[in-house]
C-alpha cells in the first residue's frame, strides 16, 4: 500500500500505549521508524515538572526518534474532553499556561507542528462567547509557535464521536485557520487533515483533498469504521494517498489509529519497512 513518495510518523499516544511513554520511542525505532508524534502527554499537567519534560527529550534522542508534531494541552484524552481552548474558566487557563511549555519543548526536540483541539461546547458559556475565546487563545498559540518557526495545526474531528465540538468537518475547520491567519497576519495557521474523523463525518475525502491540500500542513490517517490500521476498515488508501500527492502534498502522514488485538509492533504489516524511515 502507499509508494515511496510518502514519509510516515507514527503516533505514540496511541500506539505502543502497551508500553510507559518513555519506552515508546525505542520501540517505534525498533519497528522501523525515525519519525514519532504525540498528543500532550500529561492530561493533568499543562505545565509538568522539568524533569518529566527533560526524560521525554532523552527517550526521545535516545532513540534515535524526531518529533514531528505535538499536541498543546486538550484535557483528558482519550477520554471525554475534545480540547481545551475554547472551555472557559479553568480549562482554557490550563491551556495558556501550557503554550510556553509546549513550545519550548517542541524547539528542544525540533519540532515545528503544534496542534491545537478546539474544544467542546459548554453549558454556561455561548457558542459565540466559546469562539471569542478561541480566537484569541489560538491568536496567542500560532504567535507564540511562530517563535520557533512552527506550524499551528486546527483540526476536524467527527460528530459521532464528539458530538459537542463545533469543528466537525473540513470547512470548519479551515474556517477557522483562516480567522486565525487573519488576525495574526503570519499564515503559519494550517489545516491538519485527519481522514479517518473526514470520513467519519460522511465528507467527500477526494473532495476534501483536491480543495484543502494547499491549506494543509499533516495528515492522519485511520480506517473507517473502527480507527483501525489501513487494511482493516473500508477505506481505500492507496487512491487517497496518490490523490493527496497529485494534490501536492509532501509532509508526512501521521499513523494514529488504534493497533486493535495486536501488539503495536505488530500492526505494520501493510506498510513495508523500507518506507517506514523515511527521511
Amino acid at each position: 500500500m502507499g509508494g515511496t513518495e510518502h514519509r510516515y510518523t507514527v503516533n505514540l499516544s496511541i500506539l505502543f500505549t502497551e508500553l510507559p511513554l518513555l519506552e515508546r520511542p525505542a520501540a517505534a525505532a525498533a519497528a522501523g521508524f525515525t519519525a514519532v508524534e504525540l498528543w500532550w502527554p500529561w492530561v493533568d499537567a499543562p505545565v509538568p515538572e522539568k524533569s518529566e519534560l527533560d526524560a521525554l527529550r532523552r527517550a526521545l534522542n535516545d532513540a534515535g526518534t524526531r518529533l514531528t508534531g505535538l499536541n498543546f494541552y486538550a484535557g483528558q484524552l482519550p477520554g471525554p474532553d475534545r480540547g481545551a481552548l475554547s472551555v472557559p474558566g479553568e480549562e482554557s487557563e490550563k491551556f495558556r499556561r501550557n503554550i510556553d511549555v509546549a513550545v519550548d519543548f517542541a524547539e528542544s526536540a525540533g519540532c515545528t507542528a503544534l496542534n491545537a483541539l478546539y474544544g467542546n461546547r459548554v453549558t454556561g458559556a455561548t457558542p459565540a462567547e466559546q469562539d471569542q475565546l478561541a480566537l484569541e487563545n489560538l491568536v496567542s498559540a500560532a504567535r507564540a509557535a511562530d517563535g520557533i518557526g512552527a506550524v499551528l495545526l486546527v483540526e476536524a474531528l467527527n460528530a459521532v464521536e464528539s458530538p459537542h465540538c463545533p469543528i466537525v468537518s473540513a470547512p470548519k475547520a479551515v474556517d477557522v485557520v483562516d480567522r486565525v491567519n487573519s488576525v495574526t497576519g503570519l499564515g503559519n495557521t494550517r489545516f491538519l487533515m485527519d481522514l479517518y474523523h473526514l470520513a467519519m463525518n460522511g465528507e467527500d475525502l477526494h473532495r476534501v483533498i483536491d480543495t484543502y491540500t494547499d491549506r494543509t500542513a499533516h495528515v492522519q490517517i485511520a480506517d473507517s469504521p473502527g480507527r483501525g490500521a489501513p487494511g482493516t476498515g473500508e477505506l481505500d488508501f492507496p487512491d487517497l494517498l496518490e490523490r493527496l500527492s497529485k494534490a501536492g502534498y509532501e509532509g508526512r502522514i501521521g499513523l494514529e489509529y488504534k493497533p486493535g488485538d495486536l501488539p503495536s509492533a505488530e500492526s505494520f504489516g501493510w506498510l513495508p519497512r523500507p518506507l517506514r524511515g523515511a527521511a
